[in-house]
């Protein structure tokens, strides 16, 4: 599994397992609260109405007095409001009275109650011991909605208990009020679910973001190139500094060992030769033979320079950290001093230069270009045989030389670029020493193009796409 995929399954289950406890919490906590809210409203609502009716309760006129008309002018009272957006057109308190027996000397609602025994009920019996009383019945023993609170408070006079008031109330007249709230409630949780979702795939894909950009960082490294840091901040920018620097030192280490090892081998030819040639000069040799070895070590010597020479560049720009300076130049403008004057002017091969559109350009390093174009068609030169063609082909951001060669074994093409690989040349006798191309190559590195070889059948071609 994938390491976005496992982050957001994991964003996903930690927050879907968050928000369904808290969602269960509120929601299994409302109906409870509103009945507490509601049971404090009726415990100061049963006392009042107590005091209200402890007169006529000690008077024996329950049924008749004045606070029994009261409470029936209320029930018929007509009500039409607006609470918080809900609509009340009914008032839904039950009142009724029981004496010091718990017998029933008033009911709001049901005349026939009055002369039963209600001494059993909880209200009554626990506010008759001195106690709070209250209970919760339901009228259909399996419908919660059906149930209805009953609120007892004493009836006093003189500091004696005389009777119990209780005031009933109907759960389904506050019903609407917990399912609005539940509404509300699962609504914003699930609003809250989504955007802790949105949240956590953004988050997730930053990540997977991040890390993916150190990837292709790697790949490149791995691949040979010198791609720049990826800004990344936070932890997992530190770490693609920490891999940058670990790579710099591994390269320096590795750059170094590499380089002695090859230069070390590509050096022991022209010096044996030379030693050879130097340990002959010290006899006594004919004037020929002196000039020839005399030559020899010359050539070696020049061989010895130009090795170091190209050494040194290449090293340059395998050490080069800065970006290329880039400018807009004409093919036309660099190519023709080429042609005209430069390098194919004292050698065998004529030089055809083809642009098109004419206009046609690249965006480059002046100095690197030159230094490419240089030793490609110094490579062209000494494989072109006597008499050829060297083609140069441009067009926009791209350039190809073209010799007419024989070309070089199809085994080797991959290799072609690579430090001190190098193929012998038509002569059969003169070898170069591998670094014009991985010259040539290192310059396309670092301009971000490629260097592409093939052969043509006759001859080799070199494509630069910058």
């Amino acid at each position: 599994m994938r390491l976005g995929i496992r982050l957001l399954f994991g964003f996903f289950l930690v927050t879907g397992l968050a928000a369904f406890f808290v969602l269960r919490v509120f929601m299994t906590e409302v109906r409870p609260s509103v009945r507490e809210v509601m049971e404090d409203m009726m415990v100061d609502t049963a006392n009042i109405l107590a005091e209200l009716a402890s007169d006529d309760l000690a008077a024996g006129s329950m049924a008749t007095g004045r606070f029994a008309q009261q409470v029936q002018g209320y029930a018929r009272r007509p009500v039409d409001v607006r609470i918080w957006g809900m609509a009340k057109q009914s008032l839904d308190f039950r009142v009724y009275v029981t004496d010091i027996r718990g017998t029933v000397v008033f009911d709001s609602e049901n005349s026939a109650a009055i002369g039963q025994d209600y001494s059993r009920w909880r209200d009554v019996a626990l506010t008759l011991r001195g106690e709070y009383g209250a209970r919760a019945t339901r009228e259909v023993q399996h419908d919660d909605r059906t149930s209805v609170m009953y609120v007892a408070a004493p009836v006093q006079q003189g500091g004696k208990t005389i009777g119990v008031l209780t005031v009933a109330k109907p759960m389904s007249t506050i019903q609407a009020f917990i399912d609005r709230a539940e509404r509300k409630i699962l609504l914003r949780g699930l609003l809250l679910l989504a955007l802790s979702l949105v949240i956590g795939v953004a988050v997730t894909l930053w990540v997977v973001w991040s890390i993916r950009k150190l990837r292709h960082y790697a790949h490149a490294v791995g691949e040979g190139g010198k791609p720049p840091v990826p800004q990344i901040p936070g932890e997992l920018g530190e770490l693609a500094l920490a891999v940058d620097a670990m790579r710099l030192k591994l390269e320096g280490h590795e750059y170094i060992e590499g380089y002695v090892r090859a230069l070390t081998h590509e050096l022991k030819s022209p010096l044996a030769a030379i030693r050879g040639a130097g340990e002959l000069l010290q006899d006594d040799l004919p004037e020929d033979a002196r000039r020839e070895f005399s030559g020899q070590v010359l050539t070696q010597s020049a061989r010895l320079q130009a090795l170091v020479d190209r050494m040194l560049e290449l090293t340059k720009l395998e050490q080069r950290h800065a970006q290329v300076q880039r400018e807009n130049l004409l093919w036309l403008d660099v190519l023709q001093p080429l042609a005209t004057g430069g390098l194919l002017h004292k050698t065998r091969p004529a030089m055809q230069v083809t642009v098109t559109p004419e206009r046609a350009g690249v965006h480059a390093e002046p100095g690197l270009l030159a230094l490419a174009l240089g030793n490609l068609l110094e490579n062209a030169r000494s494989f072109a045989p006597e008499g050829s063609t060297i083609t140069v082909q441009a067009s926009h951001n791209f350039v190809a030389v073209q010799d007419a060669g024989p070309g070089v074994a199809d085994f080797a093409l991959p290799r072609l670029g690579e430090r001190f690989f190098s193929t012998v040349r038509p002569d059969g006798q003169t070898k170069g020493s591998g670094l014009g191309l991985a010259i040539v190559r290192q310059i396309m590195v670092l301009h971000g193009g490629r260097m592409v070889v093939r052969n043509t059948s006759p001859g080799l071609r070199v494509e630069l796409h910058f």
